[in-house]
């Protein structure tokens, strides 16, 4: 990592989560409380994708299933003396496998993810694997058919306003063959494409007023100008970019290498080879303003692909509890008894 990381961090006041399906596990970023420096703490899910934070909740995509994580410690109470978070998953829906992708909270509280493998928007149910809630207009059948590769999902107050997609294709798998410049933006509240000749767009982001993605195939941060429906690029990251949350004015996007040899097909395997440079895995800190990364955290070795970003406000040590080991048995928490 950078070495201001953990300073930006707190200068912020807040820590990091991130997902990656490859290695199977959510990541939290804290601040060592001991002498400073960074605190990792990382458990199992397979396939963890999405990824949302907002108060006491985390939501997370996993493989088979969609898990709702609860902040258990209260404000100035610490876990091992360390960590003022403890996210403990919950509530558990198992959805079978619909290769989720980005997840949010609805006002009402109720968790909405973007369903892939039927290119729709849905809810958790408590009957069926899942409820369909809205599906973009082209697609004109309800089936287990990854036809437009929906991934991305921008909420506003507490509804799902913009996704993202690869293509409008309305046949099995046929995003692969729109890769290069199919990508779109929706406006789920009219169905309008707001955005048109993207290179797999990811992870969309309202923010006051302004819709951030990043154009993954191209390797660009940038926001969409809805009054000309068009994609304003603001700089270059070397990588495959999925995963971005917003703070202020600092930007945490989070890159892959490929999962091949080389990005085949994709302006980003040009960009990289002119920038003289390798793609990284990781989360690069970007300074709006400034258009400059300012600070990085690097993930060398196996893990080569991350899919998700997220920022834990006022939180400086965070940790999480998986089902792999005994301290999911033992933590036990209660509310107060009510006479």
């Amino acid at each position: 990592m950078s070495g201001g990381f953990p300073r930006l961090l707190a200068r912020l006041d807040l820590s990091l989560g991130f997902t990656s399906y490859q290695s199977g596990k959510l990541y939290l970023l804290g601040r060592n409380p001991k002498g400073g420096g960074l605190m990792v703490d990382e458990r199992l899910f397979p396939k963890a994708m999405g990824l949302y934070a907002e108060g006491h909740t985390l939501a997370l995509a996993t493989l088979f299933q969609i898990q709702r994580f609860e902040n258990v410690l209260d404000a100035g109470q610490a876990i091992n003396h360390t960590q003022d978070a403890c996210y403990v998953p919950r509530i558990t829906y198992t959805t079978g496998i619909l290769d989720a992708h980005d997840i949010g909270l609805m006002a009402d509280g109720q968790i909405v993810f973007v369903n892939t493998a039927y290119n729709c928007l849905a809810v958790p149910s408590e009957r069926h694997s899942f409820t369909p809630i809205w599906m973009p207009p082209f697609i004109s059948a309800l089936v287990n058919e990854d036809r437009c590769h929906l991934n991305g999902l921008a909420m506003e107050n507490g509804k799902p306003r913009y996704v993202t997609a690869v293509s409008r294709s309305d046949t099995i798998d046929g995003w692969r063959d729109r890769r290069a410049e199919g990508g779109i933006v929706i406006d789920v509240e009219s169905g309008e494409i707001v955005c048109t000749g993207l290179s797999m767009p990811h992870s969309p982001r309202l923010v006051d007023g302004r819709l951030w993605l990043l154009n993954s195939g191209t390797g660009e941060l940038g926001e969409v100008d809805l009054a000309t429906k068009s994609f304003r690029p603001h700089m270059f990251c070397p990588g495959f970019g999925r995963g971005l949350a917003i703070k202020g004015r600092h930007a945490f996007v989070g890159l892959s290498k490929p999962r091949y040899k080389r990005f085949e097909g994709l302006a980003l395997d040009d960009k990289l080879k002119a920038a003289d440079s390798e793609p990284w895995c990781g989360i690069q800190v970007i300074d709006l303003d400034k258009k400059t990364c300012v600070e990085w955290f690097r993930i060398d070795g196996a893990v080569a692909e991350i899919y998700d970003v997220a920022v834990l406000s006022g939180i400086a040590c965070p940790m999480s509890l998986g089902f792999a080991s005994n301290e999911i048995r033992n933590l036990i928490t209660h509310d107060p008894l009510v006479r």
